[in-house]
């Protein structure tokens, strides 16, 4: 039995065998009873309910007990009793990378269907980065083989600026977007337009990109930063965002047309804004028929943890009455990509993604196109051989980390006599980074870690690894406190060159060795020895093990990142070089202002008093 999305037949090739099923004419496949059912059509849980199933839809919804008076003959092995517990609609993400998962899409399918996760809307704009359009026709055909509803939104910022700025593998330009869109019919809508600045200076690149959704009549996704900047993403035809990032952002994202994405996360990462967002609802009084919940970024090991059902149950935390926040996690999710007839809702014609919950809304037991593949919150032998066939990345994607045959110098000289460092300040959630000016005068002896231990600092390095200009940028964290030792990811979006941060030349060398041995990776290194690592060879992001494996390596690795004092996680980490969020990034070009886009030396001569924050 195959198990993805093409294995259930177009509703059209089925509505008479449907129709048939729901007069009592003919036999339903299934009968799932003795539940209560979440609807999300009238927000209401309704008592005594069962679902009959035909070739993976809905044929029917009846009262319990029904079935059995009308089919006596239908065998008992038929009948899945829930219990008194609530069927609701599979969830539908509307906004997520694979590729931060760390895992391709046939392993992120099993971490999904255990969280109650049916259907996902895709940005691969990080394979695409690194691989250019190739990369996503990759992760186009791993979909398709996955045991997920899995749809694309087309990468439409890569790269996220200009060669000026920053070294990307990839060049997506309009025309090649619009072959995408032309060639795959699961490419249903234009990625998260990073680049709004450009967007509302008019620039004709990120314009023409749009146009190619436009006329083809794909909705914009978006990535909005300043309420000075929303009314013109709403103007060049953006219809969503997932960077509400507090209530009155919010607000002006819903009056101007736009959904927004409440975008929850563990709390101690960068992707936990659903709490401030979600007040333009709860107390500003927005209706919430255009707010959907999404996950953006998960980890292996956050997937298991906070999926999109630990989203929605936030959603209530917050405020929300529970057959509402579901809503936002399903219909409301299928409504804006227009597929909320076939998905999103338990109703006769709708797919049958199902989920069995707990009063707490918590995933027990999921039915994808009708076949039970998570039971008692565990995966069932049918899914475990599907996972077991993944999709194999071209030899291609395996060799992205190109690095120059030379050795590379990743510190920057001690400065001989006074200057001020232009220092980017981290701070929790660690979306945003902050700009200082810090004035170093060395003393004869000092060293770098006398500095660092003054300045509560240490080393930031990007190294280019698409193996076109071999450059190396050097800066400075305050505030990450690395104690000792280095961290390094090649995971540095959004162009993903290396980025590195550490307290000495030897351990930051050892760490970028182990990311080339690995073909791509992020590790931990102390005193000339690695603590930790996750493999990730496929272009330099993504592991090719069952997601069980990375989740495991990866909570290996939280440990010993936390063990350093790191206060950023690594996925926030990661952020560092994305060079479209406030205030200040590096990139393999050096430091940059946002939205500014203004280049900055590392050291300006003379000490000039500390500016803009206190020192």
């Amino acid at each position: 039995m195959s198990l993805t999305r093409f294995s259930v037949a177009p509703l059209h090739t089925l509505t008479r065998t449907l129709a048939a099923v729901a007069m009592g004419r003919e036999l339903p496949d299934q009968v799932l009873t003795g539940a209560r059912l979440l609807s999300t059509y009238t927000e209401r849980l309704h008592a005594d309910r069962e679902i009959w199933l035909k070739a993976g839809r809905i044929a029917a919804v009846k009262p319990a007990g029904t079935a059995r008076k009308i089919f006596p003959k239908l065998a008992r092995a038929k009948f899945f009793d829930a219990a008194g517990g609530i069927l609701a609609p599979g969830l539908v993400d509307p906004h997520i990378h694979i590729e931060s998962s760390m895992m391709t899409a046939c392993a992120y399918a099993e971490g999904a269907l255990l969280n109650g996760t049916t259907t996902i809307f895709c940005d691969s704009h990080e394979i695409g980065n690194v691989c250019d359009s190739a990369g996503i026709e990759w992760m186009l055909e791993d979909a398709r083989q996955a045991p997920l509803s899995i749809f694309l939104t087309v990468p439409s910022t890569v790269p996220a600026t200009s060669p000026q700025f920053e070294t990307a593998g990839g060049d997506l330009t309009a025309a090649k977007i619009g072959k995408l869109f032309d060639r795959y019919p699961e490419a249903v809508a234009l990625g998260e337009k990073m680049d709004f600045v450009q967007v509302a200076m008019g620039d004709p690149r990120s314009h023409a990109i749009m146009a190619a959704a436009l006329k083809r009549g794909r909705p914009i996704c978006g990535h909005i930063y300043g309420r000075e900047f929303v009314t013109a993403g709403a103007a060049s035809g953006i219809t969503d965002t997932h960077e509400a990032i507090d209530r009155e952002i919010g607000d002006d994202f819903l009056e101007a047309g736009v959904w927004i994405f409440l975008r929850g996360g563990p709390p101690t990462t960068p992707w936990h804004s659903l709490p401030h967002a979600i007040k333009a609802v709860t107390e500003l009084g927005a209706n919430p028929k255009r707010v959907c919940v999404c996950t953006d970024d998960r980890d292996a090991d956050d997937l298991f943890l906070f999926g999109l059902d630990w989203v929605a149950r936030q959603a209530v935390v917050a405020g929300l009455k529970p057959t509402t926040a579901w809503s936002l996690g399903s219909l409301h999710p299928a409504t804006r990509y227009g597929m909320d007839g076939e998905i999103g809702g338990l109703a006769p014609a709708r797919r049958a993604d199902i989920v069995l919950l707990n009063d707490a809304l918590e995933p027990q037991c999921t039915w994808y196109g009708g076949e039970l593949v998570v039971k008692n919150r565990k995966i069932t032998p049918l899914l475990d051989r599907a996972l077991s066939k993944r999709y194999r990345y071209p030899r291609a994607a395996y060799q992205t980390v190109k690095l120059p045959a030379k050795k590379l110098t990743l510190t920057p000289a001690l400065p001989t006599a006074p200057v001020t460092a232009n220092v980017i300040r981290t701070a929790l959630p660690g979306i945003i980074l902050f700009h200082e000016k810090v004035a170093l005068a060395p003393k004869p002896g000092e060293t770098w870690a006398d500095l660092f231990a003054q300045h509560r600092l240490c080393f930031v390095t990007i190294v280019e690894r698409h193996g076109k200009s071999g450059a190396v940028a050097h800066g400075l964290l305050r505030d990450f406190n690395l104690k000792a030792g280095a961290v390094a990811s090649s995971v540095g979006h959004d162009a993903h060159n290396i980025i590195l941060a550490g307290t000495n030349e030897a351990d930051l060398q050892l760490a970028l060795t182990t990311v080339k041995k690995l073909r791509g990776g992020v590790c931990v290194v102390r005193d000339g020895k690695i603590i930790a690592q996750v493999a990730l060879p496929v272009a330099g992001l993504i592991s090719d093990l069952r997601a069980t494996a990375v989740a495991k390596e990866t909570t290996k690795l939280k440990k010993a990142w936390v063990a350093t004092g790191c206060t950023l996680p690594y996925m926030g980490f990661n952020l560092i070089p994305l060079s479209v969020i406030p205030e200040i990034r590096i990139t393999d070009r050096g430091l940059v202002t946002v939205p500014g886009m203004q280049q900055l030396p590392l050291f300006e001569p003379g000490s000039i008093a500390a500016a803009g924050r206190p020192a």
